[in-house]
Parts: structure tokens; C-alpha cells; sequence
């Protein structure tokens, strides 16, 4: 008996392993706790962004559990070569995030789906051509744009500690703070002090001690659509419609090229931590081909893009567990709760302070990675100016908005409404046209 639960939990660590589902289900427990908030946190922000009424944002959240379940499941088991065949937990992307936002500011949400459908289409033959086109994107380019992501999220994430709309007679009130601040506190605190489950969730702590600060503060948290809300329901194909703005196209291509070497890294993380090996070209351009056929999907039912979730890479690297078993619980999991309205309606009462406090975590994380990435190569005279320049033009021209006012329209969409594309486009430029410099770090 002794020895048969010993070999059990070996399984726990091998691909193709068959660990019991008991020993399998705590976890997969883990996972599912340490991406819950990231997944249904982009819905609820691109909602209130663009106003769209509950019932709208809890079928953004629902489709967002849906389609992140989905690509988990495909990664893991490839159909057509569209998958990496490796375990990874998938979820929405936080750092589409400015590139979303601007697209349904300027063109409205049936354009936000509209582009991803193509770009998701396109990303497939990135995903083709990965071995061949991944020397163009070094360190240097992919870490300025993650910075740039990063630095572009935070008036988000302090907009929603202050209480969510500027607009709002009572924006800034110093109870927002309160509760953002406490949320902040505990996550950081789970992150720093805590162990095991503690510490992988410590951003799901935060938010539910906050939660529980705004009920006793009173007045904060809504039960209107949690009361309407259905416990089952279908996802809605088309809902908001297609657009295809050529503008939004054209950003939302530039992000998946993008966010196509993030996952890069994401999957040569889980390969070399979890199995000493780099990964191959296949499992690399079956992924990205992955993330490309469901985002295809995702755009006819309202699942925002998706990527590897980080923190589930750390996971995997820190537990070893790889079983496959584990990870079909996750995405079985994620899609019971995509078809459950009842779930998301739940998770749109949670206040936007609440939402703050955590995501700011996310978004310093998001933004040294990039710094992390930057270090990769010497930051010598060269790169120091291919990094600065992209920035300093990327955020100063989408700060200043009317500083492109007498370009065309389209242009404006493009490189002036967030500064990843603009920052992309002359770090990926000035990257090939200077001089290569190999020599080492100024001081």
C-alpha cells in the first residue's frame, strides 16, 4: 500500500504520469487560485473602460474562464500541431491591455474582436516562421516593449485604487485608499512572509480580505446582477459584432508579434525548469499556433486574447509537477466556470479599490520583467539609446496625444493611442539599422 502511494505520487512529476485524481486535485487547487485573478481582471477593466453594462462585463468574465480553459487544454494536447504539448496554464493576457483599451476608445469593442480575429489568424504563420524570425527579436526589443506595457498600466491600476472612475464625484475618496492599500499590504505580505499556498495566492488573499473591508465599510459593493444572474448559460457567438478598422488591425498584429516572444520565454522557462531541456522549435511554434487558432475563437465569443500565465510557470518550476492530469482538472475547472453566469457576476461585485491594490502588483511585475529581459545583453552605450529613445518617443507621443493631431487618422490610431506599438516599431528599427556594439556595460 505504502509503496503503491509512493509511485502515485511520483507520478505527480512525470508528463505522461497517472497520478490519483486525489493527489492530482490540490494541485491543480493551486494553479486555478494563482491565475483566477489575472484571467477575470481584464474583462471587468476593458468593460468598465468602455462602459458597457453588467450583463455585457459578466459575459466578457464568463468567456474569458471559457477560452482560458480551452487553450490550456489544447497546449496540452495538440490537434494538427496547434499546441505545445507541454503543461502550462493559459489565461486573458494583461499586457494586451493598453492596445485593447485604445482600439475599443477609438473604434469600439466589435473592433477589439475584429482585429484579434485576423491578428490571431496571422499569429499562426508567426508561430510557423518562429524558428526563423526569432534573431529579430533579442532582449533588447522584446524587454523595451514589456517595459513599456508595464509603465503604460500603471494610471490604470491607480485610477482603480482611487475608485474607478475619475469622473465620479467621489473619486479619490480616502476609503478607496484605505481599502487599496490594505489589498496591497496582504498581497505583499502573502508574496514576501507566506509559504506554499499562502504565497501563490497571495493576491487572491488580498482581495479577499479587501472584499471583506468594503462590506464592512458599507456601500461600496452592488448584488443587483448576482441576483439576476443565471447558473447556466452558453457562451453568445458574435455578440458584439466584428469590425475590422485597419488601424486596430495593424496594433493588434504588432501586440501578437509581441506578446509571441513573451510566450517564448514562458515556454523555454517551463522546459528548462521543469524538464532540463530547451524547448524545440515545434513545441515553441505549437504554442504560439495554439494561442493563434484559439484566439480565433476567442474573437467570435468574446475571449480577449490569452498567453502563458507566469506565475503558473514559477509553479510548475517550483513544485516539478508536470503530470498531465493536473493541468486537464485546471482547464476543466476554468471552463465549468466560463458556463456558469452566477460565477462571474460574483466577481464583478468585487470594487474597483479591491482591483487596484492587486493589480498594481502585477503591473510592477509586468514592468521588471521588461528591466529583466533589458539585462540579457550588456546595456552598453547602443542599447542604452535603442532603449531610451523608443521609450521616451512610444510614451511621450501617447501622452501628449495632440502632438500627432495633423497626421492622418489612421496613423494616430496606430502609434498614437498607447506606447507600446511606437516604442515596438523604433526599438525593433533602430535595433537592426545601428551598428551591432558587443562591448561591455557603461557605468
Amino acid at each position: 500500500m505504502e509503496k503503491r502511494q509512493k509511485n502515485a505520487n511520483q507520478a505527480l512529476f512525470e508528463l505522461n504520469g497517472k497520478p490519483s485524481w486525489g493527489a492530482s486535485a490540490p494541485q491543480a487547487l493551486q494553479h486555478v487560485l494563482a491565475m483566477l485573478v489575472g484571467n477575470i481582471t481584464p474583462p471587468i477593466l476593458v468593460a468598465q473602460l468602455l462602459g458597457l453594462p453588467e450583463p455585457d462585463k459578466i459575459l466578457l468574465m464568463q468567456a474569458a474562464m471559457l477560452i482560458g480553459g480551452i487553450t490550456t487544454l489544447l497546449q496540452l494536447f495538440p490537434v494538427l500541431g496547434f499546441g505545445m504539448g507541454l503543461p502550462n496554464v493559459m489565461g486573458v493576457a494583461f499586457a494586451y491591455m493598453p492596445i485593447l483599451t485604445a482600439i475599443g476608445v477609438s473604434h469600439g469593442i466589435s473592433a477589439i474582436f475584429g482585429s484579434q480575429l485576423v491578428a490571431a489568424f496571422a499569429s499562426i504563420f508567426i508561430g510557423m516562421l518562429m524558428g526563423r524570425i526569432r534573431k529579430f527579436f533579442p532582449p533588447i526589443v522584446s524587454g523595451t516593449v514589456v517595459l513599456s506595457i508595464g509603465l503604460s498600466l500603471y494610471s490604470t491600476a491607480i485610477t482603480y485604487m482611487a475608485g474607478g472612475s475619475a469622473t465620479a464625484d467621489n473619486f479619490g475618496d480616502p476609503k478607496f485608499w484605505l481599502i487599496a492599500i490594505v489589498v496591497l499590504a496582504v498581497t505583499l505580505a502573502c508574496n514576501f512572509f507566506g509559504k506554499g499556498y499562502v504565497k501563490v495566492s497571495g493576491m487572491l488573499i488580498g482581495i479577499v480580505v479587501g472584499y471583506a473591508l468594503s462590506l464592512a465599510l458599507g456601500g461600496i459593493i452592488k448584488y443587483e446582477s448576482v441576483k439576476i444572474a443565471s447558473w447556466v448559460a452558453l457562451p453568445q457567438v458574435f455578440k458584439w459584432g466584428l469590425t475590422f478598422p485597419p488601424a486596430a488591425i495593424i496594433s493588434m498584429i504588432l501586440m501578437y508579434i509581441v506578446q509571441a516572444v513573451q510566450t517564448i520565454g514562458d515556454v523555454s522557462s517551463t522546459a528548462i525548469g521543469a524538464f532540463n531541456r530547451e524547448a524545440t522549435d515545434r513545441e515553441l511554434g505549437g504554442a504560439i499556433k495554439g494561442q493563434g487558432i484559439c484566439g480565433m475563437l476567442g474573437a467570435c465569443i468574446g475571449g480577449l486574447p490569452t498567453d502563458p500565465y507566469s506565475q503558473n510557470v514559477g509553479l510548475i518550476v517550483t513544485t516539478k509537477v508536470v503530470a498531465k492530469r493536473v493541468f486537464v482538472l485546471v482547464g476543466l475547472v476554468m471552463i465549468i466556470a466560463g458556463l456558469c453566469p452566477k460565477f462571474g457576476a460574483v466577481m464583478t461585485t468585487i470594487p474597483y479599490p479591491v482591483l487596484g491594490g492587486a493589480t498594481v502588483t502585477v503591473f510592477a511585475a509586468i514592468t521588471m520583467s521588461g528591466i529583466q529581459l533589458l539585462t540579457q545583453q550588456p546595456l552598453n552605450y547602443r542599447n542604452k539609446m535603442i532603449v531610451g529613445i523608443a521609450l521616451a518617443l512610444g510614451v511621450g507621443v501617447s501622452t501628449i496625444s495632440k502632438s500627432l493631431q495633423f497626421f492622418p487618422e489612421t496613423l494616430q490610431n496606430i502609434i498614437g493611442k498607447s506606447p507600446i506599438v511606437l516604442s515596438f516599431l523604433t526599438a525593433f528599427f533602430l535595433n537592426l539599422i545601428v551598428p551591432k556594439d558587443d562591448s561591455i556595460e557603461e557605468d
